[in-house]
């Protein structure tokens, strides 16, 4: 499996003719003050599998800290068929979550697990802004 893009923005969806529009891709986010709540964010992820990964394929993508604390877990499975000549098997993930609670301001980053590899994908880092 291949890691092709991993990203957080404000909104995705996957058009007809095959692209995926992103809207407000972003790598940092402040707030006020800790533990801090941000109330929608999109998480991304675009995998190709190789020719010996088929079937049903675990997925799990957890969000941690610095200190390697989960956050959060988002879990599920991708179907992966069969290779075909000169086919492309990708698997977009377009997860929208809410009220993601961040405990404390620093650098986070979801670690992927996909076809028996774990990655380091995205990246995210929160700090303190003025209260207005």
């Amino acid at each position: 499996m291949e890691l092709k893009l991993a990203l957080c923005c404000d909104a995705s969806r996957e058009r007809d003719d095959g692209k995926l529009d992103l809207l407000g891709v972003f790598d940092e986010l402040g707030a006020p003050g800790f533990p801090a709540i941000q109330e929608r964010l999109t998480v991304v992820f675009v995998l190709e599998w190789n020719g010996d990964e088929t079937g049903r394929q675990p997925l799990r993508a957890d969000l941690v800290d610095d200190q390697a604390h989960r956050v959060l877990t988002i879990q599920g499975h991708a179907d992966v068929a069969g290779p075909r000549a000169g086919a492309r098997r990708v698997t977009r993930l377009v997860m929208p979550l809410e009220n993601v609670v961040f405990p404390h301001a620093g650098p986070y980053h979801f670690d992927l697990i996909a076809g028996g590899e774990q990655l380091r994908a995205c990246s995210l880092h929160l700090r303190e802004t003025p209260a207005a």
